[in-house]
């Protein structure tokens, strides 16, 4: 409610004022101390990665610019990252109204949403897939199955590759030879880890990445091109595996029931930072990836490729794992029609 104030005036006081313009003002101050003053929209969040990497720093600098734009209007209070709420417990979370909005790979979900699969996948980057209509279908999807609203794919267009302790090894046809290497698994790439690679997984959170690499419990992991350092596995790490493949499936999801209470205004505002940000998190992202490589060449990091048909091939194959997880999955749920659907959406035909 606003303060109002209202001057005093002594009835012989009246003869020499207009009342005619006296009353209309009379009449706005009055409304104006009727009008109640719209609430502030709060949402709680957390992240899914240490607040010290890079994932997260871009998360925390999408807050940033949502607090300012909506100041008095919408804000978001973030709790923390998987220190407040477990990473793989973070979208059940959301879902059940524990959190209002996660950020965090769409990856970590896949199993009620497999949708999500074709995003690891994809072709496309996240302003590439808003236009053309991508991630309006996967809202839907993410509404439909698991309650909550997909507000965006920001941080999008870094790949993920191979990062091992000892040199790997490739056989006389230039393909990988994973015998006897301990593998971190992780829901994003563990399909073709184990379908097509047929590697020895150890499912780990990335958090736990770095003691598991300390004693000797695994020897590899799957990891984005950036972010390395953030975690300090280039202790450990010092050969990565060429070509690159999947693509960063990082996004924000708000618990439908949360989204659906917000004003108009508040909406809008979400919406349009994300936007934005998709697009300067991209760009900016993409910049880091090659300081990023420089420095690890730096600390002697090297590079080891696989043969021209076998690259060709390791990046195929990883992108049909993750399409035929999707497709047993929607089968259990009878939507089998929707893997042509998202396929076609986040990587069509040229």
């Amino acid at each position: 409610m606003c303060d109002l104030f209202i001057p005093l005036i002594e009835p012989h006081q009246f003869h020499h004022m207009n009342t005619k313009k006296l009353l209309p003002a009379l009449i706005i101050s009055l409304a104006a101390w009727a009008m109640p003053a719209q609430a502030l929209d709060t949402l709680s969040a957390v992240h899914a990665f240490p607040t010290t990497w890079v994932y997260s720093k871009s998360f925390l600098e999408y807050v940033r610019k949502v607090n300012v734009a909506g100041k008095g209007i919408v804000e978001i209070k973030v709790r923390g990252g998987p220190e407040a709420i477990g990473q793989f417990e973070q979208p059940n979370a959301v879902r059940d109204g524990v959190v209002d909005m996660v950020y965090t790979p769409c990856a970590f979900y896949a199993g009620s949403v497999p949708e999500c699969d074709a995003v690891s996948s994809s072709t496309l980057d996240g302003p590439t897939a808003r236009k053309s209509g991508a991630l309006a279908a996967l809202n839907e999807a993410h509404i439909r199955r698991m309650g909550v609203t997909y507000l965006g794919w920001m941080d999008s267009g870094i790949r993920f590759h191979m990062w091992f302790k000892s040199q790997p090894k490739i056989d006389a046809n230039g393909n990988l030879d994973i015998a006897g290497v301990k593998l971190r698994g992780n829901p994003i790439y563990n399909a073709f880890f184990t379908n097509y690679l047929k590697a020895q997984i150890i499912n780990l959170p990335s958090t736990e990445a770095y003691t598991a690499l300390e004693r000797g419990t695994v020897d590899a992991t799957g990891w984005t091109e950036i972010g390395l350092m953030d975690a300090n596995w280039d202790k450990f790490l010092k050969f990565r595996l060429d070509p690159p493949f999947f693509t960063t499936d990082l996004g924000v999801i708000i618990n439908v029931r949360k989204w659906n209470s917000l004003s108009e205004k508040s909406k809008e505002i979400l919406q349009k930072v994300m936007i934005e940000h998709e697009a300067s998190s991209m760009k900016d992202l993409r910049e880091l990836r090659n300081r990023e490589f420089a420095e690890l060449e730096k600390r002697g990091v090297k590079s080891v490729s696989l043969g021209a048909a076998a690259a060709a091939k390791f990046a195929d194959e990883a992108r049909n794992a993750s399409y035929e997880r999707m497709r047993e999955r929607l089968a259990k749920i009878g939507a089998s029609d929707d893997v042509s659907k998202f396929k076609n959406l986040f990587a069509p035909v040229k």
